[in-house]
């Protein structure tokens, strides 16, 4: 069984309004890493201020963290939290077919959403004070079409795609043991094997895509992800560096 994770703290809460909220709000007085869970979010939000639905029975929740070193590593955490995710998926149901993950911070399943990830940070110019991770995974229900912006890959959840019925507290367990394994991999060896292994599990590597920023769309093969965390394409102008775009199929 599982061990949840040394060094790490849990704070279960029935309701509110977002997880990444209340890691704001205890972030003060956080004297360590810990995850923040609901069972009910009444104000989710995803990227770029979107709004996130919640349906009961899935998982919301943030790890705050202080992490060392420049704000740019500190991002790179959002490949930890994916492939950490990743694994916990294939944990609980013991399968990985069908399982990808779509940069910057998505994880598939059959096609389809499956999980997201959000990053919020305090602190000013380059002093970071808190880093907070937000992780929604549709475990028992997938969003309904409606109350997604259009053009988004369709929800799906891991019930309907896996049969597999798994308890928020669970999951989460599983997840925060493969992220506190992946952490110290990153702190002790740096990106490169994180890289590595987010690659080995990427979704449309070698194939063509579309990157569309507020301003701007480039089409191009998905070569790889830099050191940086940047999206590389091959387009018909030469090689890309991406560092922040949502990505079509």
């Amino acid at each position: 069984m599982t061990q949840w994770p040394q060094g790490y703290g849990l704070h279960v809460l029935q309701t509110v309004d977002s997880t990444l909220n209340e890691a704001a709000r205890i972030a003060p007085t956080a004297a360590g890493p810990v995850w923040i869970m609901a069972y009910n979010q009444t104000s989710a939000r995803g990227r770029r201020g979107r709004a996130w639905a919640n349906p009961v029975g899935n998982l919301a929740a943030t790890l705050l963290m202080r992490p060392r070193g420049e704000p740019e590593q500190a991002a790179l955490r959002s490949f930890v939290a994916a492939i950490a995710l990743y694994d916990a998926c294939v944990a609980v149901t013991g399968r990985s077919d069908g399982l990808s993950l779509k940069w910057p911070n998505d994880v598939l399943l059959n096609g389809g959403k499956l999980a997201g990830i959000l990053l919020e940070s305090t602190g000013m110019g380059r002093e970071l004070g808190h880093l907070a991770i937000g992780i929604g995974v549709n475990l028992s229900q997938a969003p309904q079409p409606d109350a997604l912006e259009e053009g988004a890959v369709r929800p799906v959840s891991l019930l309907s795609e896996t049969g597999a019925d798994v308890m928020p507290e669970d999951f989460l367990t599983e997840l925060a043991a493969n992220y506190a394994r992946y952490e110290s991999q990153f702190v002790t060896y740096g990106f490169e094997p994180i890289r590595t292994a987010w690659l080995d599990r990427a979704a449309r590597l070698g194939e063509v895509i579309t990157a569309r920023t507020t301003t701007s769309e480039t089409v191009g093969t998905f070569e790889t992800v830099d050191g940086n965390g940047n999206l590389v394409l091959n387009t018909a102008k030469g090689r890309a560096a991406i560092p922040a775009a949502d990505v079509y199929f």
